[in-house]
This record gives structure tokens, sequence and C-alpha cells, in this order.
């Protein structure tokens, strides 16, 4: 059976499930090349198809998520998305009444599917999938939470399990707690979309100037920069209170956006970051707590928009056993979601752990070599040996490495398929990454990637290995200092711990170390600030040209500028 997953929304994707596990995911925007993609992910689909050389109509299921009056409407008039699009990503000049606008449409996703949203969803999805040649399949749509709930749980390897969602909104909903057993999700617990702490954080990314849906790990990092302020002087404590299972919020989404801007007035901007990310921390703390003490369970999945929020996942972490969170964690891992949950309820699928997220296209080295041909003029390149050594050794070297090698990574992490890579050491070199390659903001870290075998040696209290870069951990003293351009400003980082899921990869750690005694380097994802992560080889050599910067390792191959 083949079950494609696919989501319309918000970093729109695709995922192929064969023989009991993902097979191959992508996400619209590594193909059209629009930084979260909103629209119907035509491209994505196409692309899953084409990886295993499927056509359509060897698809019988596809699952779709979300079926909300809201959602239904941008399915209605796609035009509505793309506006919303353009207006997020500040593509366009401020719109009037603008603040109205901004509290209709939350009021207008506080509510909750019926039989006419989805009946109309249905007839919309079957519409544009039959545009594409879908023919003789049977169509899903699985609730937005319980697609954010089957992501964390069928590849947690957990047989039982907490189930934690939190995001902004979804089906009229911000989160949920669930107990998963035995392959099925029982929900025990809903937290409206009112009460929703997604949308906090989305309200104070906004009102910082920021894009929101994408730049709330800025307010995170920001936040770091503050003096600490007394929790009796946070003056966003009081927006929420966690009760049991439930967080309740003190007010409408509408008046809790007019407060806070009148907060932000009188505050300086990372004073404003530290309020809303200790009111996250402390009301996710809480619910975990909460939700653990009455389940009597202590291995814990999570996943939802917060769920990118390292300095929360941290404190969560301190009340589990075992912990699990899906690498894809926000809207962008629905169509994985989708398809796990229809598999499910399909035919049954047991849970199983995550081995790595290389899930998406890859290139052969005859390929990226007539590639390399076409750009002769403008760049020389040689096959090498051992590529993975070789570029360990640039790296101790102080040089820095654009990476381009086997299956893109799924998520917004890269995890050493598609990074620049540096040396961890070097405060010149951040600046210079920041400044000169990224052109990001001067407050964001840089994170490192190492042998799992030497995270013990460098972080405190590792008492789970993580590979997919989802949780952060406190450097030990003696490095902080040493590893300057990969821990933040607080002692704390957002490590990969690789194991042997990628060979090549480990082999450039492995060099690292022998070379300079520990096996760590500075790794980003191989694109510029704002733009998505490179997919092509065409896209890296570009970015390479365009960035001006001397090393690319591509494939087998070395090259560098004429």
């Amino acid at each position: 059976m083949n079950i494609l997953g696919i989501w319309d929304g918000h970093d729109a994707g695709a995922a192929i499930f064969q023989d009991n596990s993902i097979k191959v995911a992508i996400n619209e925007e590594r193909l059209s090349r629009r930084k979260v993609d909103i629209g119907f992910p035509v491209m994505s689909i196409k692309a899953c198809l084409n990886y295993f050389k499927l056509k359509p109509t060897d698809i019988n299921i596809v699952a779709a998520c979300t079926s909300d009056p809201a959602k239904t409407l941008t399915r209605i008039f796609p035009l509505i998305r793309e506006n919303y699009y353009k207006l997020k990503r500040r593509k366009v000049n401020k719109p009037k009444l603008l603040t109205l606008r901004r509290n209709l449409k939350y009021k207008f996703t506080e509510f909750k599917d019926n039989s006419v949203s989805r009946k109309l969803s249905y007839y919309f999805l079957n519409k544009e999938l039959r545009k594409i040649g879908f023919r003789d399949f049977k169509l899903k749509i699985i609730d937005h939470h319980i697609a954010h709930a089957a992501s964390a749980a069928f590849t947690s390897g957990f047989k039982k399990s907490l189930v934690i969602t939190l995001d902004g909104v979804g089906d009229g909903l911000s989160g949920s707690v669930n107990i998963f057993n035995n392959g099925n999700i029982e929900r025990i617990s809903s937290i409206p979309a009112k009460d929703s702490l997604g949308i906090l954080f989305e309200q104070v990314t906004t009102l910082l100037n920021m894009r929101e849906l994408e730049d709330e790990g800025k307010v995170m990092a920001l936040a770091n920069y503050a003096y600490p302020i007394p929790d009796k002087d946070n003056k966003l404590l009081n927006f929420f209170k966690v009760d049991g299972l439930k967080i309740i919020s003190r007010y409408s989404i509408s008046r809790q956006f007019a407060i806070l801007n009148k907060i932000l007035w009188n505050n300086k901007a990372e004073d404003f970051a530290y309020m809303a990310q200790k009111t996250l921390e402390k009301n996710m703390y809480n619910l975990f707590n909460n939700a653990i003490n009455e389940t009597g369970l202590k291995d814990v999945c999570w996943s939802g928009g917060i769920a990118s929020n390292i300095k929360s996942n941290m404190q969560a972490e301190k009340l589990c056993n075992n912990w699990h969170i899906f690498p894809h964690m926000g809207d962008g891992g629905l169509a994985v979601g989708s398809a796990l949950q229809a598999a499910n309820e399909e035919q049954g699928i047991k849970t199983k752990e995550l081995s790595n997220a290389y899930l998406g296209q890859d290139y052969s080295n005859e390929y990226i070599k007539d590639v390399l041909n076409r750009y002769k003029s403008k760049i020389d390149f040689e096959e090498i040996d051992n590529i993975g050594k070789f570029a360990g050794d640039l790296i101790a070297r102080n040089n820095i490495v654009f990476w381009f090698q086997g299956r893109m990574e799924y998520g917004p992490r890269a995890l050493g398929n598609r990074s620049i890579l540096a040396s961890p050491f070097s405060d010149k070199i951040k600046e210079k990454l920041n400044m000169e390659i990224k052109q990001r903001e001067w407050f964001q870290p840089f994170c490192p990637s190492l042998l799992e075998e030497e995270a013990e040696k460098l972080f405190s209290k590792v008492k789970q290995k993580d590979k997919f870069m989802v949780m952060g951990y406190q450097a030990k003293d003696e490095f902080k200092n040493k590893m300057k351009s990969v821990v933040h400003v607080d002692g704390s980082a957002r490590p990969q711990m690789l194991g042997s899921e990628n060979k090549k990869f480990r082999e450039l750690l492995t060099e690292h170390k022998r070379l300079t005694g520990d096996g760590i380097v500075l790794n980003s994802s191989l694109n510029l600030h704002g733009f998505p992560i490179v997919n092509t080889p065409e896209q890296a050599i570009d970015l390479m040209l365009k960035t001006k910067s001397s090393h690319l390792c591509i494939g087998d191959f070395l090259c560098k500028l004429r």
C-alpha cells in the first residue's frame, strides 16, 4: 500500500509511507524556493512520486490534514492564503486596519471543524489532486493535532508514552495531551485555540518587527541578552495559568495583543523577549509536570511549533525518563504525521524509532559532475578520494566549507548533508558567517555537530543523545570559552550528536577530532538567511558564487572559485 501524506498550509509539503515507514518527505519551499511556502504542494507531491518512479495512480490513500473553517476557506479561495503569505513575510506594504484584520483572522481560526467545512475540504482537495492525475484513491483528512501527535508517537520507538502537542492553532485547538499505547492515540485533554501559547509567541514576534511563524527562534535567542527579570516583575506571567491538563488564557487573543503592545512600549526589545520566553517555559513545564503526574508516564514525546523552542524543551526534558521530539515539529511535518496516522487507521502500524532525517532528494556523482562542467568558466573542481577526511582537515585549518552530500534533510535543521561547516573555536569565523555569508542578525547563535561519544565530555547532564538538534544543553565550564562560535551567551547550545547514520559526515568529524582533539564543528544550514536550504547541486554552486566562498565539497568533488 502506498500512502501519500500532504499538507497545503504554512510550510506545505508531501511524504510517502511504504512498508511500515516514511520513505521520502519533502517540503515545497525546497523546490519552489519560497521560504515556508503556503501553496498546494504540487512540486513536493511530484518529487516524492518521482523518487520511487511512482505515478499518481499508484497511490492508494492520500492523507491530508486540517478541515477547520479557516483552512477550508483558503482551499476555496487560494488568493487568501497567498495574500497572507506575502503579508507575514513582509513582502507588501503595511496595509490599513492591520490590527483589525489580524484580530479577525485569529477569531476565525478559533472555530473547530464541522460537517460543512469537512465536506468542502474534501471537495477542493479532491479537485486539486485530480488536476495532477490522481484517480481511484481514498482521501482521508486527519485532525491537525492528531497528525502532530502521530508524527511524534510513531517515530519515537516508545510502545507506550505520553504525547503532548503545542502550537499556534489548528482545527480549533492549540494543544493536546494524549496517551499512546499499542498504536492507539487516546486524547485526554484538548487546549482551545483561544488559550494558545503559540499565538502569544507569534504576537511577540510580530511586535518585535520580525516575521511571524518564521522568526520565533530569534525571540528565543534575543531573550538571552536581557538581564534576568524576577517573576514578580514579569508582566506576561499572569497571561496564562495551567489548571490540570489545561492551559487557560486570562485574555482574549485580541486583548492580549493590545496589552503586549503597551508592555513593549515601556521595555527594551530583549526584556520583552525574555518575559515571553519565561512565560512559555513556565507554562509548558507546568503542563508537562501535571500530565506526567496524572498519567504516571515518563516516556514523553511531543510535537507542534512550540517544540522548536529548545529552551522550553530543556525545562520539560528534566521531567522525563526518555523523550522524543519529532525533528520536523512545526506544521511542515504534518504531511508525515497525516500519512502515519492514516497508515495506522488503515492497516495498523507499530511505532518505529526514526533513525535519521535524510528523507529528501539526492544526486549521483555523475549528475553532479555534469553540473560542475557547466560552471567550468567560474569554478575549478577535482575528485577527492576521501572527501570527509579532506573537509575535516580544511575546517581544522580554519576554512569555511560548504558541504552538500546525500539525501536532503527533512525539517528546519541542517544535519550534515546541506550544511555550512566551520571551526567551533573562532569568534572571527562566527562574525564572518553572520555578517558576510549568512547575513543574519548578530544575536543569533550557531549550532554544533559532534560525534555522539563526545557529548558527555562537552556538555552537562547528557542523559539522552540528540541526533536532530531539537534539545538545548549547557556546555561544561571548561569548554564554554573554547567553543566560542557554537555556544550562546548563556552557555547553552543546540547540538547534533551524530552516531553511525551519516558515514561521510562522521568521517569529517573524526578527522577534525584527530587534528584538534575535539570531534565538533560549527554547522549552519546551506542557505542565505531568509531563504530555503539549498536542494540541488546548481543551487549549492550558485550560493558559493554569490557569497564568494572558497570551498564547496559536493558529492566526491572539491570546488574552488576561479
